[in-house]
């Protein structure tokens, strides 16, 4: 493989990782769907462990109770060898959440996306992530109801995010990527 082939499977990848935060912080299943290859599977600490179809159903019914999410990552390191790779991420993981009692939460992790992945038809994909938490923290949010108001809690009114109206590439929008 070549020096320059190297780069642009290692470029490859880490978009992925980015699609990946960008698809549960829009709240996007298609396009998460589009982000594992057959037959993969994704272990999320204690929340979840099984295949990755059901891992975007577990999240898609977490979405609406959702208020905020933002995923950020701080720095990828990827390994390739032919058409497989492996890969950690280190990322701030930021939600707004409801607590259960009618309020809400801020939940912070520091997260590390331990994966494994695939060429399959000249794409890259998860085809396993284990994640695990370095540090974890939940407090009361502590903001009147009115200043979020512009983060939607409906998938379905997703849609109207400020970056699907001013961003025009096929990069930005919802859904899978070509």
């Amino acid at each position: 493989m070549s020096d320059l082939q190297t780069l642009l499977d290692k470029e490859a990848i880490r978009e992925l990782g980015q699609l990946y935060s960008r698809g549960v912080d829009r709240k996007d299943g298609a396009l998460l769907r589009s982000l594992y290859a057959p037959g993969a599977t994704d272990t999320h600490g204690d929340s979840f462990d099984g295949d990755a179809e059901a891992y975007v159903d577990f999240l898609e019914k977490s979405f609406p109770y959702m208020r905020y999410s933002g995923h950020h990552i701080c720095n990828h390191l990827v390994s390739v060898d032919g058409n497989t790779g492996e890969g950690e991420i280190y990322a701030l993981a930021f939600h707004i959440i409801p607590d259960g009692k009618g309020g809400w939460l801020e939940d912070l992790r520091f997260v590390r996306y331990i994966d494994h992945y695939r060429k399959d038809d000249g794409k890259w994909r998860f085809a396993k992530r284990v994640v695990t938490y370095d540090y974890s923290s939940k407090r009361p949010a502590q903001y009147p109801e009115g200043d979020s108001a512009t983060v939607p809690l409906n998938p379905a009114t997703f849609p109207q995010e400020t970056s699907y109206g001013v961003l025009a590439s096929k990069l930005f929008t919802r859904g899978p990527r070509a």
